[in-house]
């Protein structure tokens, strides 16, 4: 049992409640996921330099001397955001370049890459992980986020939701599937890495990869209901949006609060009662094998 939640701001003038507005709806999905939790969040406009979110996964974080080597060996302009274990890197470097600098690190694991995405995850209850990490700061066009109740893969910061591939795509979870190794085997010969043995990370790169070779988030997600095998409820989050999608059984729960000013995905009604203009909502239940998808026009 996990918690998965999603806000998506209609408007420009909303940007800078994001962070409050969300962290209780995270805080309310706890007893769903009390051993982890996890927060993508999408800035209002893309910047021209790749971010990388990173974190110390092993050891104490030095990130000065990170960004010291990083300015020394490698060209390109370089800026680091440090937020304890967590740190945000800003380069204009080459990406295949940096990614390989990342991995030689000890103890460094590469959360999230991408133009708008930065990411932030780490053990512990939703609460202690939100003020850990400054939450209710955080300002954008929207975020997913996710409370973890492990069933399978052990509890590490790493194995926390949400997943990533590619750039400004990731992928939280409730529920379980059944085949995910058989999908490793599939993504693997092509050259695709996988970083855990969690069930939801191979979702993340299946969906991942069909959008990278040019379907629709819908028709990757079409293609999903044959490879992926189980229960689910998937909230994805897109540079440009996010989508909902729950398995032809309609296993697991979510509720959509949608007004003229957000769309608010929730496993249960109570993470988003507390929004503004809530109670005058469409309020609805997402129905099975049925992709929802919302961008900010």
């Amino acid at each position: 049992m996990c918690g998965i939640v999603g806000l998506l701001l209609k408007k420009p003038s909303w940007d800078a409640r994001l962070g409050e507005l969300l962290v209780p709806m995270l805080i309310g999905m706890t007893e769903r996921g009390p051993d982890s939790a996890g927060l993508a969040v999408y800035a209002s406009e893309p910047i021209a330099a790749l971010k990388w979110s990173l974190f110390q996964l092993h050891g104490e974080p030095d990130w000065g001397a990170f960004l010291r080597k990083l300015n020394a060996t490698l060209p390109g302009e370089h800026g680091l955001h440090e937020s304890g274990r967590h740190a945000v890197l800003t380069t204009s470097a080459d990406a295949a370049t940096v990614k390989q600098r990342i991995a030689a690190t000890p103890g460094v694991v590469l959360l999230s890459q991408g133009h708008r995405i930065e990411l932030y995850k780490d053990i512990g209850t939703p609460g202690d992980i939100a003020t850990r990490y400054g939450f209710g700061k955080f300002t954008g066009s929207h975020a997913v986020g996710h409370t973890r109740m492990a069933t399978e893969s052990a509890v590490t910061p790493d194995r926390a939701h949400p997943f990533t591939a590619g750039e400004d795509f990731c992928l939280v979870h409730n529920g379980s599937l059944s085949n995910p190794y058989r999908v490793r085997r599939k993504l693997e010969p092509l050259g695709i890495h996988f970083d855990t043995d969690n069930d939801t990370e191979a979702a993340t790169r299946f969906l991942e990869w069909r959008t990278r070779e040019g379907d629709s988030i819908e028709a990757a997600i079409e293609k999903g209901f044959t490879e992926l095998d189980g229960f689910f409820t998937f909230l994805i989050g897109t540079q440009n949006g996010m989508s909902l999608v729950r398995d032809p059984f309609a296993c697991k729960p979510a509720i959509v609060a949608e007004t003229e000013d957000y769309v608010a995905v929730s496993s249960e009604y109570r993470s988003l009662a507390h929004l503004p203009g809530v109670g005058g909502a469409k309020l609805f239940e997402p129905q099975p094998r049925t992709v929802y998808h919302w961008e900010r026009t």
